[in-house]
């Protein structure tokens, strides 16, 4: 499936377009079906989707966040992906507890990624999926060379090549199940990995396989053209 590519000028105008598509797509889904169900991603560029989304005028009560992967640190740690959404965007809304389901990574790859399969497994198809792309193509915390139980949706990782290397992921097949899949990717440092995926090597981002083509949001430091 060849993904959508949308180029842009900076990543300023990623993260706008980003939180653009997010809005629209929210109203979009609480009008057919009352909720939006929303994966967050980790990163800089999501970061600043986040503050400008939580600008807009939304019905926040109808939302549900989950998280695509999460690093094994102690809760409340600011290199968790769950601090930095807080930080950035949940904190700053009214919600309620019971609408952001975080992965309790604190208790170790295993057990953390045991308790939240039923959650993810309860909870799809997930309206819209957040994702990022790394230097070396990951995706979520899904790194080349690492290979997943395919019945798994939630999956332990261990030794992955970037600190810290213990982690729970979201597996491919929970991340493709989805309506719809915005990967946000920025600076030329991605640039390489971007060129493998427009040139259809298999990588773990290539993996994510929505029924719907993804939408990539890209600045031109990334695209490299």
């Amino acid at each position: 499936m060849t993904p959508h590519w949308n180029i842009f000028a900076d990543p300023h105008e990623v993260a706008e377009a980003a939180a653009q598509v997010i809005g629209e797509m929210a109203r979009h889904a609480i009008e057919r079906r009352g909720v939006f169900s929303l994966v967050l991603a980790g990163g800089g560029t999501p970061a600043a989707a986040y503050r400008l989304l939580g600008r807009q005028p939304q019905e926040w009560g109808r939302w549900e966040f989950f998280f695509g992967d999460e690093r094994c640190l102690p809760p409340f740690h600011p290199e968790r992906n769950s601090f930095m959404a807080g930080e950035t965007l949940l904190d700053h809304l009214p919600l309620e507890p019971h609408q952001v389901h975080e992965i309790p990574a604190e208790l170790g790859p295993e057990a953390a990624a045991e308790k939240y399969e039923p959650l993810v497994r309860n909870s799809r198809p997930f309206d819209l999926v957040i994702l990022g792309l790394g230097e070396d193509g990951h995706t979520a915390s899904l790194f080349p060379g690492q290979e997943h139980p395919t019945e798994r949706l939630v999956v332990p990782v261990h030794d992955a090549p970037k600190p810290p290397p213990e982690r729970v992921s979201l597996n491919y097949n929970a991340l493709s199940n989805c309506r719809g899949a915005l990967f946000l990717v920025t600076g030329e440092s991605k640039r390489q990995a971007l060129a493998d995926w427009r040139r259809g090597k298999a990588i773990p981002a290539s993996r994510i396989q929505p029924p719907i083509p993804p939408e990539v949001l890209v600045d031109e430091a990334a695209w490299g053209e």
